[in-house]
């Protein structure tokens, strides 16, 4: 049986270490790695988060997109619902899914131990769906 070469053009897999980290709308560093500016996604983006020692994002949910997390690193607390009335506590080697529209506000307790995890989205774009809720901000003091 012969294989015939393929002549559809289909978009090639790509290799990426993470780019530059920037300080996205929450308030946390971040660096992308598959979105839609640097490989063309459509659908999907995945990018490492670093929430620093005794660091916390500002409250917000996510329009419309679904969110996955894995800790590699440290533990995090996460503050989420429509009053951020739900708390839950995120350890290294832990998932965390997070439902679209739903609004949160995760922190790192440690004084000294850097939080990292692995972050995918629906949103290929990945600070296009950012919503901020600064009136949830207060709900739970720094």
């Amino acid at each position: 049986m012969s294989v015939s070469p393929q002549t559809d053009a289909l978009p090639p897999c790509r290799l990426l270490v993470p780019g530059e980290s920037f300080i996205g709308k929450q308030g946390l560093h971040y660096a992308v790695a598959i979105s839609a500016e640097t490989v063309g996604a459509q659908a999907i983006h995945m990018q490492l988060v670093t929430i620093p020692p005794g660091g916390r994002a500002r409250a917000h949910k996510h329009s419309t997109h679904e969110t996955a997390i894995y800790a590699l690193t440290g533990t995090s607390g996460v503050w989420h619902g429509q009053r951020l009335e739900h708390h839950t506590i995120v350890a290294a080697g832990s998932f965390f899914y997070i439902p679209a529209d739903v609004p949160h506000l995760p922190y790192n307790p440690s004084p000294t131990d850097p939080v990292v995890a692995v972050i995918a989205r629906t949103d290929p774009n990945e600070q296009e769906s950012v919503v901020l809720l600064p009136e949830l901000d207060d709900i739970h003091p720094a």
